[in-house]
């Protein structure tokens, strides 16, 4: 039983890896489909994510070497039924007379086995049925798999990483994770009478969606950079490097691109964001004209700043001109950063091109 606790400390060493690799997505899937994110989902599912490393983990380690595992003679499938019942009634030193029989039984391998094999998968039946909002007959389907993705891992040696399956493929553990799927099926009600309805908090989700938040515009912005720099690398890779080249592909996404998808950026569009004019609609000229306006603020003045700094003759004067500018560059962009990324009120460019950036979600 202390192995669990062990492997369980494993999880929790590497659950902020997954759980980092798994953030963004998360994000971009929950904005593109709600426009917001629910702190309280969130939970849930990063829950469901550690639950998932604990069983992955309890079903894998200990890891063995792989000579010791190549010298194996151990069978590597037990596909008889119901055979931990057999084994519990020959080998249990259960003695339903003896009241102190109870507790050096449920200690032996032949009752706490079987027994974490249904509490294994109890979360994952209830999970089901509270966030997907699964039936009995899918939860159980869907535990009947998961279960088997585990057997199967089993026996394929870790995906054949090791010459043969180091631990037991049995058909008695398919049996009591899939009950353990079927009895968490029942469990969660009780549960799901204590908290919010997943229905509703997608609804609250929706509801601040039609908001654009400071967050949600920031997360558009370095997307469409993300999205623009692999356009370029790939330009590079195929045409070199071209400085022109690059600024038609810069032009092309950032002017271009929106008057074909209805005034957003690829990020923006896919983030459910929309430009309109301040008496909301749809004005190409004033979405030019912010576009040049921030283009002016973020790019052309600190270009023009560093050709002064570069060009002026006096080294101290150089100096500085040079620390003075940049302070002053710093203070404006950190100020206009703070505003962009934690408000949604209307930036610089914004107020003079009489434009501002809508939420498409319903």
């Amino acid at each position: 039983m202390m192995n669990y606790l062990i492997i369980i400390k494993y999880a929790i060493l590497f659950f902020p890896l997954i759980a980092l690799l798994f953030t963004m997505p998360f994000i971009l899937n929950q904005y593109h489909k709600y426009g917001s994110i629910s702190l309280f989902k969130s939970v849930i599912i990063y829950l469901f994510i550690f639950y998932l490393i604990c069983a992955y983990f309890l079903v894998i380690l200990p890891l063995p070497k792989i000579s010791e595992v190549a010298q194996m003679t151990s069978p590597r499938t037990q596909l008889i039924p119901f055979c931990f019942i057999i084994d519990f009634i020959e080998h249990s030193s259960l003695d339903m007379t003896n009241i102190h029989t109870f507790i050096p039984a449920i200690k032996e391998s032949y009752v706490y086995v079987p027994l974490f094999n249904i509490i294994l998968t109890i979360p994952f039946g209830m999970f089901l049925r509270y966030f997907y909002k699964c039936n009995l007959k899918k939860t159980v389907m869907y535990t009947f798999l998961l279960s088997l993705f585990f057997e199967l891992t089993q026996l394929s040696g870790l995906y054949f990483i090791y010459p043969r399956g180091y631990r037991l493929f049995d058909v008695d553990d398919l049996l009591l994770n899939t009950f353990g799927g079927f009895v968490g099926y029942f469990l969660s009600k009780p549960i799901i009478d204590l908290i919010p309805a997943i229905d509703i908090v997608n609804r609250k989700t929706r509801e601040k969606g039609k908001i654009v938040s400071g967050f949600r515009r920031t997360l558009a912005f370095l997307l469409d950079l993300l999205i623009i720099l692999i356009i370029e690398l790939v330009s590079i890779a195929i045409f070199g490097d071209h400085l022109y080249l690059n600024i038609f592909l810069w032009i092309l996404y950032y002017f271009c691109i929106p008057l074909i998808l209805d005034t957003s950026t690829i990020g923006q569009k896919f983030l459910n964001i929309q430009i309109l004019d301040y008496d909301n609609k749809k004005d190409m000229k004033k979405l030019l004209l912010r576009k040049i306006i921030s283009v002016s603020i973020y790019l052309f003045i600190p270009i023009c700043v560093f050709n002064i700094i570069l060009h002026t003759s006096h080294d101290y004067i150089r100096e500085f001109i040079g620390i003075i500018m940049m302070a002053l560059l710093f203070l404006i962009y950190a100020i206009s950063f703070i505003k962009f990324l934690f408000t949604n009120k209307d930036m610089f460019y914004e107020k003079l091109s009489q434009t501002k950036l809508v939420s498409t979600i319903q």
